[in-house]
């Protein structure tokens, strides 16, 4: 039998992106709610029982009122939200990260997808940490440029409205006071003792994401070229999957698009022997957030890992 799959939340930007998605499968079934019973709790309740696995899309605190109504002991799963990522019990949706993330979210009933921002940062700072090339205590920085749908459904209307304010054409600095939601993760699923200065952008397109991590090669131990960096890569990210890349090249100019409508997460080394830059080149609505949480589905429901995604 086909595993059955229920989307709750299905109208939101992360949502859609997952219907459309699984709607082009054969090997699952849709479980689908009728819209007058969308925001029905019992309804919703008897769909969630009857899936073997449920996506939530919802805003946090309606994420963490969503799992208690999955009382199916059978039924897995996995969290869109900010609610879960660092709560006991759950898994990080970051298969990539090594293989005990992996098997972690292979066996799980309750998987936390990341979020975007923090996808990118972890990417970068998670395998420095792991190879003992970048000490936990160290004070990090990251900017992090993302495309409009970044930000749902209400700042898709402002971007794209006709008569928009002449200032989103510009790119905007937000999560001022340091206090962004993806922080906590970003913090403690790479094992860093503080969390770090965090600058989001949002920018006048629609989708794709650039999240940089500036380092000095001083802070670095044991490595002492880029080559160096881009082989601590290339090794933690040797069983990717070919989810996540590293090119070898150092290109003079990086732009937040380039990865749109892909899977695929690009390492980018650049810099010189003094200082380095890394960033994560992705898609936000792809490895940063449907993408992903397809591929923990996969893994959840014993499909093959890649299935359905778009990898170049």
């Amino acid at each position: 039998m086909k595993p059955k799959v229920y989307i709750d939340g299905k109208e939101g930007t992360t949502g859609l992106q997952i219907y459309g998605r699984l709607s082009a499968r054969d090997d699952i079934e849709l479980l689908l709610i009728a819209e007058e019973k969308r925001k029905d709790a019992r309804e919703r309740q008897k769909l969630m029982n009857a899936a073997d696995l449920v996506f939530l899309c919802l805003p946090d605190a309606a994420a963490v009122e969503a799992v208690t109504l999955a009382q199916n002991p059978d039924t897995k799963i996995i969290d869109a939200s900010t609610a879960h990522r660092t709560a006991p019990g759950w898994a990080y949706g970051f298969p990539e990260l090594s293989d005990a993330h992996r098997d972690a979210i292979s066996h799980s009933q309750r998987v936390a997808n990341p979020g975007c921002h923090a996808t990118g940062f972890i990417s970068v700072v998670y395998p420095l940490i792991a190879a003992g090339v970048l000490p936990k205590d160290t004070l990090l920085s990251c900017f992090s440029l993302t495309g409009y749908s970044g930000g749902g459904k209400k700042m898709i209307a402002q971007y794209e409205a006709p008569d928009r304010e002449a200032l989103l054409s510009s790119p905007g600095v937000y999560g001022l006071p340091q206090s962004h939601k993806h922080l906590p993760e970003m913090r403690v699923i790479s094992g860093l003792d503080a969390a770090p200065v965090f600058c989001p952008v949002v920018d006048d397109y629609y989708k794709g994401m650039a999240t940089t991590v500036p380092l000095h090669m001083s802070q670095l131990r044991g490595v002492s070229t880029l080559q160096q960096i881009r082989d601590i890569y290339k090794s933690h990210y040797a069983t990717g999957r070919g989810v996540v890349s590293v090119p070898e090249d150092a290109p003079g100019l990086l732009y937040g698009a380039a990865r749109a409508g892909s899977d695929t997460l690009s390492i980018v080394v650049c810099g010189n022997a003094e200082r380095v830059t890394v960033t994560a080149l992705f898609d936000n609505l792809g490895k940063g957030a449907s993408g992903a949480a397809v591929q923990n589905m996969n893994l959840m429901l014993g499909f093959p890992e890649t299935a359905g995604l778009n990898l170049d």
